[in-house]
Order: structure tokens, then sequence, then C-alpha cells
């Protein structure tokens, strides 16, 4: 039934502060029904939304779904008796909106996502291929290093196996592969490793968003990009072990964080899915300490 996480939103205390930072990150800004929205360049689709409010928290996520999954979502809505809420303040009524276990409203939108921003094949020399003949890279790494599309996105849940029930039983979401006892991530079908996920905490709250960019270049110039603006260094650069996708990872000004991804596993309908007792990188430094910690408030 989702197909795809189609966009995230944050109430956060102040709308300039997140809108410099959202900036610096590479994403195109502007204004939306009094809220500030970001979508990735070249890429016609909102993929943040944030409300201003006194403290930083977690407002609600948009999913599309599959096309003609529609009434099947309203069936398996009904039969788990969750009942379809009126939009909340200051969203678009576009959709079908609920709550999941842990409060938090939810977008069903039946729509086509639009597509990442194209961009060129990148050709590698690694191991015995031999992509790139007669040509500098160096020359041409720089050419597209910015955000093409929203990726995914964690959050933190005291009832991580409530949540997944309900994510996968009800609304069609796959258990991609845990870390046991910590994170459980979830894909939407073929295509990307996960587009969803739940990390255990002692409460809810938002953890991460993540957008691909076009290569491990785009990762390190982002990063350098932030150091040069001032921003926090951030965990990174790194690969990861489930999903395998190389990131680097900025706070973002309350608490929380922001990842650019590249490389990233790709699932299909003979996946299986595991359960692992590994770091949640392969390589590059361990997180910082606060990595892990839920900072929103408790509700």
């Amino acid at each position: 039934m989702i197909a795809t996480l189609h966009h995230y939103a944050l109430e956060v205390p102040d709308l300039a502060v997140a809108e410099g930072f959202l900036q610096d990150f590479g994403l195109e800004t502007g204004e939306k029904d009094g809220s500030l929205v970001a979508q990735c360049p070249g890429r016609g689709q909102e993929q943040v939304r944030l409300v201003e409010a006194p403290a930083k928290r977690l407002h609600h996520v948009a999913f599309t779904l599959h096309p003609g999954t529609l009434d099947a979502v309203r069936e398996a809505l009904e039969r788990s008796g969750t009942p379809v809420i009126d939009p909340p303040p200051g969203t678009s009524p576009e959709g079908v909106w609920i709550r999941d276990p842990d409060g938090t409203a939810v977008q069903l939108l039946d729509e086509e996502p639009a597509p990442g921003r194209p961009v060129p094949e990148v050709p590698a020399n690694v191991g015995a291929t031999h992509q790139r003949i007669g040509t500098a890279w160096w020359r041409q790494a720089t050419e597209d290093v910015m955000p093409r599309r929203l990726g995914h996105t964690l959050l933190f849940t005291a009832q991580p196996q409530r949540m997944t029930e309900f994510y996968t039983q009800v609304l069609g979401l796959r258990v991609s592969d845990r870390i046991t006892g910590l994170v459980t991530f979830l894909n939407g079908g073929r295509g990307d490793h996960h587009i969803f996920g739940f990390i255990a905490s002692t409460h809810r709250g938002f953890h991460h968003a993540s957008f691909e960019v076009p290569s491990i270049d785009a990762i390190a110039f982002g990063a350098d990009r932030m150091r040069a603006r001032g921003r926090d260094a951030g965990w990174g650069l790194g690969r990861h072990t489930i999903g395998s996708n190389f990131f680097h990872y900025n706070p973002d000004p309350w608490g929380s964080w922001i990842e650019w991804f590249s490389d990233i596993d790709q699932v299909d309908d003979s996946w299986v899915a595991g359960d692992w007792e590994v770091p949640p990188h392969l390589w590059g430094a361990p997180p910082p300490e606060t990595f892990l910690a839920n900072r929103e408030p408790e509700a």
C-alpha cells in the first residue's frame, strides 16, 4: 500500500533559523499556508514542512500509496479500528489522514510521487571493472552535488513492535532488517532498502531525515559546504551496515539530524529480512554520544 515517503513535518521555534539551515543543506525553501516548505532542486514535490511552535516536535509524516491501493487501505483501516481524522491545522486536506499508535498524524496520498531530479550515471573504476577511461573525474565530480529526493526518515518510539505491526499489517510496509533491540527498517517494496523505520527509545520523537545525492563526492562536498558556513561538523563520512549506503549527518538546530546518502541497497520481492547485532556503521568514526539521544519533549 505505502510506496514512498512524501514529506515530513516538524514544529520548530524559529522558521528563519530553519530556513537558513535547510538552504545551507542544499534545499530550496518557500512559504505555503503559513508554513515553511522545502524541496530538492529540480524536484517539484514538497519534502519538508516546518510549522512555528514553542518547541521542536514531530508534526506529521506523509506517504504516497501504490497506485490502485486506496480502497485496500481504507478497508485495512476499518478492520484495525483506525479512525480517519480531520487534517491537523495548517496542513493540506488531500488524501486520508489518520494517527498511528504513537499518536503521530499520518497523511496517505493517492498520487504518483514526483521523480527525483535526473542525474547522469557515475562511472567508477573499482575492483576489476573500469568504466571511466580517458576521463579526469575530478573535473566533473562537483557538477551536481545537491539533494535530489527525500529517501527516508526514522522515528523514536517506546513501542517499536506495535508500531512495526501497524505499519506492516495495516499500511503494507515490509521489514527490511533490524539491528537487534534498537532499530527496525521498513521498505515499500521494490526500491530503497528502507523508507521509514523506528529506533527504540523512552518516548516518541523525530530522529533524522535522509536525502539522496548523486555520489559519495556529493556527500563530501555537502559536508564541506556546511562546515564552511559555520555548521557543526556532524558525523561522517562513513558507510552504514544496514542499507550499506555512504552517509554524512549534520545536527539540526533542534537536536535531531539530517543526512545525505548515496549507494543504498535495493530490495526486491525475494529480499529476506535479518536481525543483526552490528553497529550502525561499517567504517568511519563512531557516532557521537548524542546520536541516539531523543531530545524531543515528552508528550
